[in-house]
């Protein structure tokens, strides 16, 4: 990636939820930041009042993992797409900019998906997904099918509080299998939003009706 830093070594990075679209904060990095980025799978920027490297979420806990970084067409500003694990403003907000617009499902998805992440990174002892990820993608498959199965069951035969727990746990084993088969929120949009065009195709309309 060619980044043209200004005359203090840095660029600008503005930060996007990665699920929602959502723009959380802008923070400067230099090139150490970006590689430790890169690097740990964590954003990392460079602090201009303590110069040094610092960690998003390194005293909060709420950190951002990122899913992909591009620098804009002349290369002086990074867009880091990243999934947030709480709230990332320091006033407790979601965004910088206030609360989040986002649906509450994308943003809960989104704060999932980064949680996820650090736990097949880290595999911690104790945790439940990172057993699932110990034992790897034909584990966590059997796991999608059965909970899918107890989703049909709950939805004919039990109570809507019961289908909805169901629905909820069949959601965390497909998002556990989206982050060990290393797939991108836009290759899964891609595809529903190919199914919407052959579907609006069928009946007769445009895509984006």
């Amino acid at each position: 990636m060619n980044v043209t830093w200004d005359d203090r070594g840095l660029a600008p990075a503005i930060v996007q939820d990665a699920s929602t679209g959502s723009v959380l904060m802008l923070g400067w990095m230099d090139q150490e930041a970006l590689d430790a980025t890169e690097r740990t799978g964590d954003v990392h920027f460079h602090s201009r009042s303590r110069g040094k490297l610092w960690r998003k979420g390194e005293t909060s806990g709420n950190s951002l993992h990122v899913v992909s970084i591009a620098a804009d067409c002349d290369g002086d500003a990074l867009l880091v797409r990243a999934h947030p694990t709480g709230p990332v403003c320091h006033t407790g907000s979601a965004t910088c900019w206030g609360d989040d617009p986002a649906p509450t499902l994308a943003r809960t998805l989104s704060e999932l998906a980064s949680l996820l992440a650090e736990r097949k990174r880290d595999l911690p002892e104790g945790s439940y997904s990172a057993t699932l990820f110990r034992e790897g993608v034909a584990k966590i498959a059997q796991k999608v099918g059965e909970e899918g199965l107890e989703v049909a069951l709950a939805a004919v035969s039990e109570t809507r509080e019961r289908t909805i727990s169901e629905m909820t746990d069949l959601l965390y084993m497909l998002l556990v299998l989206v982050i060990e088969m290393d797939l991108k929120p836009e290759e899964i949009a891609a595809s529903l939003a190919e199914k919407k065009r052959i579907s609006a195709a069928k009946a007769g309309r445009p895509a984006s009706g």
